[in-house]
């Protein structure tokens, strides 16, 4: 399966990015959140071309319009971490975990250590049937 985004340029990406943090945005709250932002009309025309390929939708939001992404965030989340398991990690989502891991950036609590635990075994089992 392709990642929803992977057809986007980078700027569409980012937009897209923070529209999946803030969960909906003005083009002004878009524009205020990107580093090194384009023009003001340059980030509408971007926010239309995301709505014409079918990545966000609109609403009326006093005198703005509102851009919200069309996919749900944990469809979006899934989809981008099989796009990078499968881009980076060969597929693997053990290198992929080992490689998160093995930063030294994060550090497991006991209650997601245990999660993970639960997870892997009802993985295997899953896989056994």
């Amino acid at each position: 399966m392709t990642a929803p985004h992977s057809q986007l340029s980078r700027r569409e990406r980012q937009i897209m990015d923070i529209l999946y943090q803030k969960r909906r945005a003005t083009a002004t709250e878009v524009m205020e959140a990107l580093a090194d932002p384009p023009t003001n009309a340059t980030t509408r025309t971007l926010l239309r071309i995301l709505e014409a390929k079918g990545h966000v939708q609109h609403e009326k939001d006093g005198a703005a319009f509102a851009y919200i992404p069309t996919l749900h965030p944990d469809k979006a989340t899934r989809s981008a971490v099989r796009h990078l398991v499968q881009t980076f990690f060969d597929g693997s989502p053990a290198r992929a975990v080992t490689a998160l891991l093995d930063t030294g950036d994060f550090k497991l609590s006991a209650e997601d250590a245990a999660r993970l635990r639960k997870l892997i075994k009802e993985n295997r089992e899953g896989g056994q049937e």
